[in-house]
């Protein structure tokens, strides 16, 4: 069973980056895919990104592509999510969860151990 727990988060100026990481205790991270998501002010959960278990796949979802970037350290049990020229809507809650199926989770359902979170909050 995984333990995760998120880091990272913070205020930032629009334009600018954050790191976030996600490390995980129990079983080594190499033995799940690994995913994120965010829950903005009155909004509900919602995907961001998920990574294989080997670390060699992953999916976005369409409002961070190209501005946010996914690692996954099975050596460190870490995967990192960074997040580049940050919106004020990428504002929220940031998710990391874990799911032990072999193929990208994209619903929350699919995956089977959750972070508490960490805030993420951006202002124009």
């Amino acid at each position: 069973q995984a333990q995760l727990v998120e880091s990272g988060g913070g205020s930032v100026q629009a334009g600018a980056s954050l790191r976030l990481t996600c490390t995980s205790s129990g079983r080594t991270i190499s033995n799940y895919g690994m995913g994120w998501f965010r829950q903005g002010p009155g909004k509900e959960r919602e995907f961001v990104v998920a990574i294989s278990r080997r670390g060699s796949a992953s999916y976005f979802a369409e409002s961070v592509r190209g501005r946010f970037s996914i690692s996954k350290g099975n050596a460190k049990n870490t995967v990192d999510l960074q997040m580049n020229n940050l919106k004020p809507e990428d504002t929220a809650v940031y998710y990391c969860a874990a799911t032990e199926r072999f193929s990208l989770g994209r619903r929350e359902n699919e995956f089977d151990y959750w972070g508490q979170g960490t805030q993420v909050t951006v202002s124009s």
